[in-house]
């Protein structure tokens, strides 16, 4: 445990028993945003009122502004390269005040994506500061988790100054944006309203204020009918975006939104996506329903498609894993360049494979449990929302398209880049910090990785109780800031289990998964098989008998095998059959030599 994470325990913010301590506090915003944008200028506008609120016991002489949009500026610290669609001038505060005074922004101090600013008047704990803030940035031409999508079609994210995230481990968040990890943020209120021309139809996080001021009336009472029907609507087709018809014909609309409790906001707005929406019910207990919508350019065959994959997934995810209704009250998948996730929004890729068009969007979609849910520190712990949103992705893939398809899937995409790479940096231990990796180090410490290990526990507890002890975790920390040491103590109480072992083995070690076989040795009533753990993690293992008849048997052994021993252990088979061979089969824990899981009798 890391020092700043034990000075957080001893001072009772988290506790041992897994749940946040007698002293948990986080920090809280209320965010009004008013954004600009007018197609095919390029140039963004913004203004926002903060008011934000020190929950801490600190007093705060500063805060950190987090300006993601700086990542475009010329000499940015970034992790991939950036031709010159992708660079701009980065973001602009053109008037900054505190409580009704103006104070003068340096915008002249490096393109880092955080800058502090000195407060003239301490912010004293349990009081609150406001901010006014107005801002413009020129949108990248490369579309990639944000920026033009076409001359007409932008996606707007990361595109407003925010307070950063003060807690009670890390202080401030200081660690700098490089286009690869991804974000932390605080729980806030926002009320967003998108200024566009006539014509353009927007798509936002929260929920459509106004639809009846900037739609016609036919497509409000459309979208309106789509919140409580189960059938798939077209809210504007193509011909009706040729026609002009839609929106209300002012020369600006303003479209309001929404949202509380939210760690984020991000908008679309194009005069050409057609635009379909249906509903779902995810919370049987109470019949609540959730909105689906999708915005796409007519061509993109996969997308005609996209809310009914949205449905699914909704519905599956709420019931099955992880099995908790989806916690917000739409989500909105938007043709782009990224696959990514935002609160209740996807920018996702159009593909040829329809197959594989819903498995990025049910990842997309899993996020919205972790980490907007959860209130994960992705930046720093990305294995926490990433190995959970491929934990999902997989199990729902089960269900889609049958265990064999989707068992192959996961091995190729998730898995076999990692377990066949030599490379040191696959072995470095899944709780490094993610804001210090980059390249494979990164990427499979927070999705294949992660993922085998929470579907390892899953195998070692079992269903059942692997879903209470989930349940419970995600009851104790939804809305807060659990880190990694919180999912491990809860998970651990909640099962009734000292998991210690396994932490230690998956996510703190440098393993990977090499088991073989020593001997296999005749009993009087059984056979002794023993297995050598060369790789080290505490992997599953089927152990595959084939008997003198031709015939065979498969003998399951969960991560308890290791529990007492992780260097090797032994599985006995008790049979009245002759065994002639012995085989190890790990399934998708996937074995980095096969070469010894074989023993021939």
């Amino acid at each position: 445990m890391p020092r700043d994470v034990q000075r957080a325990f001893k001072n009772g913010t988290r506790s041992l028993d897994g749940r946040p301590g007698k002293n948990y506090w986080q920090n809280h915003a209320r965010y009004n945003i008013t954004v600009t944008a007018m197609p095919p200028d390029r140039n963004i506008k913004g203004e926002e009122q903060i008011v934000y609120t020190n929950n801490s016991p600190d007093t705060l002489k500063y805060l950190i502004f987090k300006l993601i949009l700086n990542i475009h500026k010329p000499g940015a610290t970034r992790f991939n390269d950036a031709d010159s669609d992708y660079l701009t001038p980065g973001v602009h505060i053109d008037a900054f005040s505190v409580n009704g005074q103006t104070q003068q922004w340096n915008d002249k101090n490096g393109p880092f994506t955080w800058k502090g600013v000195r407060l003239s008047k301490p912010l004293l704990p349990h009081d609150s500061v406001q901010l006014s803030i107005n801002w413009h940035y020129e949108i990248s031409l490369k579309s990639g988790r944000e920026g033009m999508i076409d001359s007409t079609t932008y996606y707007l994210a990361y595109f407003y100054p925010r307070v950063a995230v003060y807690d009670d481990y890390m202080g401030w968040d200081r660690m700098v944006f490089t286009d690869a990890q991804e974000f932390y943020n605080d729980f806030n209120d926002y009320t967003l309203t998108v200024n566009a021309p006539k014509n353009y139809i927007v798509l936002a996080t929260g929920t459509l204020q106004n639809a009846n001021e900037v739609l016609q009336p036919a497509f409000a009472q459309k979208l309106a009918t789509s919140m409580t029907s189960d059938e798939i609507m077209n809210i504007a087709t193509k011909e009706d975006l040729v026609a002009k018809n839609v929106t209300a014909q002012n020369e600006m609309n303003s479209w309001k939104w929404a949202a509380n409790n939210i760690t984020d906001v991000t908008c679309a707005l194009s005069d050409h996506y057609v635009w379909d929406a249906s509903s779902v019910v995810v919370d049987d207990a109470t019949q609540r329903r959730a909105s689906v919508q999708s915005a796409y350019n007519d061509t993109a065959k996969d997308f005609h498609h996209m809310v009914s994959f949205g449905r699914h997934a909704l519905y599956w995810l709420s019931r099955n894993w992880p099995g908790v209704p989806y916690p917000f009250p739409k989500t909105t998948i938007v043709q782009g360049y990224a696959g990514m996730e935002y609160p209740m929004m996807a920018n996702d890729e159009s593909y040829q494979d329809t197959i594989f068009s819903r498995f990025v969007a049910e990842h997309e979609i899993a996020h919205s449990w972790f980490p907007f849910y959860m209130g994960i520190n992705e930046t720093r712990y990305g294995f926490m929302d990433e190995g959970w949103a491929t934990t999902f992705e997989y199990l729902i893939s089960r269900a889609d398209i049958g265990v064999e398809k989707a068992d192959s899937a996961y091995k190729a995409f998730r898995i076999t880049r990692w377990i066949h790479d030599l490379n040191a940096e696959e072995e470095i231990p899944i709780i490094t910090p993610g804001n210090n990796l980059g390249g494979v180090g990164l990427g499979n410490n927070e999705y294949g990785k992660a993922s085998l290990g929470y579907l390892a526990l899953k195998d070692l507890l079992g269903d059942d109780l692997f879903k209470k002890a989930l349940h419970e975790y995600m009851d104790r920390w939804h809305g807060k800031h659990p880190i990694p040491w919180d999912f491990f103590n809860s998970i651990s109480n909640a099962s009734g289990k000292n998991l210690n072992w396994f932490w230690n083995n998956w996510y703190f070690s440098n393993y990977y998964i090499d088991l073989a076989i020593n001997d296999v040795k005749k009993n009087k009533n059984d056979y002794a098989v023993s297995i050598k753990n060369i790789g080290g993690f505490a992997a599953p293992v089927d152990v595959v008998a084939t008997y003198d008849d031709g015939s065979s048997e498969t003998f399951h052994q969960t991560p308890a095998i290791w529990e007492a021993d992780q260097k090797q252990t032994t599985v006995n088979i008790s049979t009245k059959k002759k065994i002639i061979s012995v085989q190890l089969n790990g399934g998708i824990w996937m074995d980095a030599d096969e070469r010894n899981n074989s023993f021939k009798l």
